[in-house]
């Protein structure tokens, strides 16, 4: 991006002391750096202004003073796997990362609506900043086939207010969890009539006994609709993959 030295200086003035990754997450600071960016005459998009932001970043073409202020909460495990959840959605959704999603005030602003669904209470900036911790922890690693064999469709829904008239009645791969951890994956090549399966009676008896504990209100599902001609083997290598990467209880206490 042009204008390197406007950018550098808008960054300057509203950084507050603070890195450039926290000012694209903070909603506060991000707004201060887009109208810094505004008021030198800069009318690329918010997106675009804090892509080059975090480029510059990458790159050390910079000019930046050092770093004031760092971040860090407390709290963070309570809410961390909430932003899992909504940043691994929206990439397999959508097929963005998570700078993209940080980004972009759209994408970024339903990623916190996601992450607050899942695990209510927290800010903006906890969510997006515990979802840049866990790729710095090598947490987020991608889910190689899940980005070769993309979905038609992904659904992220509390398990009480799915509509299972409105689910595909054709083959794919769904996700139970909860707040803080995954609880089932599995796949099928009936998503309503597997899931209606579940939610009735559960033949995996750690879901069931989950299920009859704590009720359908605390379950979250993921649905993700994979085309029609999708190999079985594919189907089921994807299903593996995903058990490796999010390690479920109760797929887990299966294999065991």
């Amino acid at each position: 991006m042009r204008n390197a030295r406007e950018l550098d200086d808008s960054f300057e003035a509203a950084r507050a002391g603070y890195s450039a990754d926290r000012v694209v997450a903070d909603p506060v600071l991000n707004r201060s750096y887009i109208a810094e960016c505004r008021s030198r005459g800069l009318t690329a998009s918010a997106e675009m202004l804090n892509r080059s932001l975090l480029n510059a970043r990458k790159t050390g073409a910079t000019s930046w003073g050092k770093t004031k202020h760092h971040t860090s909460f407390r709290d963070e495990s309570e809410y961390a796997f909430a932003s899992e959840i909504a940043i691994r959605f929206l990439e397999r959704r959508d097929g963005i990362t998570l700078d993209q999603v940080i980004c972009s005030p759209d994408a970024a602003e339903e990623f916190d609506t996601i992450a607050a669904r899942i695990c209510p209470g927290f800010t903006s900036l906890q969510y997006r900043w515990a979802a840049l911790n866990l790729r710095k922890k090598r947490r987020l690693k991608p889910e190689v086939l899940a980005h070769a064999c993309r979905p038609v469709d992904v659904i992220n829904s509390p398990a009480s207010d799915l509509n299972l008239a409105s689910v595909a009645s054709q083959q794919g791969l769904y996700i139970f969890f909860c707040r803080n951890r995954t609880l089932y994956v599995g796949e099928s090549s009936n998503l309503r009539r597997r899931l209606a399966k579940h939610l009735e009676h559960s033949d995996n008896k750690g879901l069931a006994r989950w299920l009859w504990e704590h009720g359908a209100d605390e379950l979250n599902v993921e649905i993700q609709v994979l085309p029609a001609n999708m190999l079985t083997r594919v189907r089921r290598a994807m299903e593996a993959e995903l058990i490796r990467s999010r390690t479920p209880e109760f797929n887990v206490q299966m294999a065991d």
